[in-house]
C-alpha cells in the first residue's frame, strides 16, 4: 500500500472521508490482531495505516473548523 497524499483525500467528500476513517480503524484492529495472533507479516502496514487515519481525521477537523467559521461571519453578517 503506498502512502496516500493529502492532497488526494482532500478531494474526497465528508462521507467519504468518514467512511474512510472507520475502514482505516477497522484494519488497525485487524493488524493488532494479526500481531496477537503471531501471523503479522507486514509489519511496516502500521505505519502506513495509522498515518492515514491521522491525515483523515486532519482533513475532517479543517472542514469542521471551516464550517464553524462560516457560521460565525454569517452570524455577523446579519
Amino acid at each position: 500500500m503506498a502512502l496516500t497524499k493529502a492532497s488526494e483525500l482532500r478531494k474526497l467528500t465528508d462521507q467519504e472521508i468518514a467512511d474512510s476513517i472507520l475502514e482505516a480503524k477497522r484494519k488497525l484492529f485487524d493488524l493488532r490482531f494479526q500481531q496477537a495472533t503471531r501471523r503479522l507479516e507486514k509489519s511496516h502496514e502500521f505505519k502506513h495505516t495509522k498515518r492515514r487515519i491521522a491525515q483523515l481525521l486532519t482533513i475532517e477537523y479543517e472542514r469542521q473548523l471551516q464550517a464553524a467559521k462560516a457560521k460565525v461571519v454569517a452570524a455577523k453578517e446579519e
